[in-house]
Order: C-alpha cells, then sequence, then structure tokens
C-alpha cells in the first residue's frame, strides 16, 4: 500500500537551519541530486496531479493526489516508488491500453513520455520530534532545498499509511511552521514549478489555465515541488 505523504511548502531564511537545531532538529545529511520530469508534450500527467520522476541514483516515483480532506497550504499525495504500479497508474491516467510488462523506461516511448524539466537540487535532511511522547515513527522531515537555477524552497513533510491519520499529521505540520516563524497562509512554489516558470513558461501557463476553475495541483495551487 503506497504511503500518504502531507507536506508543506515554505520560504527558509538564513536563521532557519538554526532555530531547527534549537528546537531538536538532527541534521540527518546533506546531498546532491538530479531530478527529471517527464510527461506528455500536452503535460497530461501534470494536468492530472500526477507528477513522474526519475531521481539520481534513487529511481522512480509517481506523486498521485490524495483526498486531500482538509484543506490548507499544504498538499496530500500517495507516494508510488514500485515500478509495476508505476506503470499500472501511467496506463488508467493516460487512458492507455496496456502494452505489455515491463519498467518505467520500457513504457515513455510508448505512451509519449518525454523529459519536461531536469536540474540539481543541494538539500539539507533534517528530522524533527516535536515532543518526547512522540515514537519516532511519528518524527516529522525538514528538507532544505536549493535548486541549480537559484531557487530556495523548504518542505516539512510527514509520512503515514492511511487518510484517517492525516489530520493529525497535518496538526504537527502547522505547529512546527509556526515555530519556524513561517506564517499561517504562507505559500511557495514547489522547484518544478518555478522551473516551468522561468524556462517553460507556455507549459506553466499551461497548468495555470487548467486548473483556473478547481483547487490547482502541487505547485500551481500556491503559485508554487
Amino acid at each position: 500500500m503506497a504511503l500518504i505523504e502531507v507536506e508543506r511548502k515554505f520560504v527558509p531564511g538564513p536563521e532557519t537551519e538554526d532555530r531547527l537545531q534549537e528546537l531538536g532538529g538532527t541534521l540527518e545529511h546533506r546531498v546532491t541530486f538530479r531530478d527529471s520530469y517527464y510527461d506528455t508534450p500536452e503535460l497530461s500527467l501534470m494536468r492530472a496531479d500526477h507528477w513522474l520522476r526519475q531521481r539520481e541514483n534513487s529511481g522512480w516515483e509517481l506523486k498521485c493526489p490524495g483526498t486531500a480532506g482538509v484543506s490548507g497550504p499544504h498538499t496530500e499525495y500517495r507516494e508510488l516508488t514500485d515500478e509495476p504500479t508505476i506503470v499500472a497508474q501511467l496506463y488508467e491516467v493516460l487512458g492507455t491500453e496496456v502494452l505489455g510488462a515491463g519498467g518505467v523506461i520500457a513504457v515513455l516511448g510508448p505512451l509519449g513520455l518525454q523529459e519536461v524539466a531536469s536540474f540539481v537540487t543541494s538539500r539539507s535532511a533534517w528530522k524533527v520530534v516535536l515532543s518526547r511522547v512522540d515514537k519516532e515513527e511519528h518524527s516529522l522531515k525538514v528538507d532544505l532545498d536549493t535548486a541549480d537555477f537559484g531557487y530556495a524552497v523548504g518542505e516539512i513533510e510527514a509520512l503515514v499509511n492511511e487518510e484517517a491519520e492525516v489530520p493529525a499529521a497535518l496538526e504537527k505540520i502547522n505547529k512546527l511552521s509556526s515555530m519556524l516563524g513561517v506564517l499561517a497562509q504562507e505559500k511557495a512554489p514547489a522547484k518544478l514549478i518555478m522551473y516551468l516558470q522561468r524556462f517553460r513558461p507556455q507549459d506553466y501557463q499551461r497548468l495555470l489555465e487548467v486548473h483556473s476553475s478547481r483547487e490547482k495541483p502541487q505547485g500551481t495551487k500556491d503559485a508554487r515541488q
């Protein structure tokens, strides 16, 4: 069963890492990696709020929209990392007849998927436990990212197993956001959205137009990855 990712993006400041340390946060690692995103020329996946990514040395991931039962400056996605599951979901979203078994690479061509964005990110990854009674698995992740095109964004993330756990996870995310000085309704663009806005403005506008009459997907609804 796919995990549900509940996340909130924010604009980090020069004092963010110091504040995380004050709150007892643990710096788990610093890492640099390249992400490449794939879609059809018409952005069929992104327009359906699905986000297909290949991360350097980490494999494939497809983010699918959650139920979004709680409104606010956060997003909720199911994360698929098993390639057969990703392929099955791609067939479903794109409305394409199943062409046979194979990994993601094998279906890119037949499904008309191509690279639409690729950039390098430098990340400091933190873990924060808000209270001593919290179990280890209830800790929050905080990633502070700087993309190679000069954009910096932070993300507070909780992973849960089922929808019933989302409200509690969101409460913790909002609590930590407040502790970090993030304004209640502050919204920050995702890296991918900023990339499209800067380097593929026509694609960016296409996403905005598609979602103008409903709540916008990852990034666009926050003017924001």
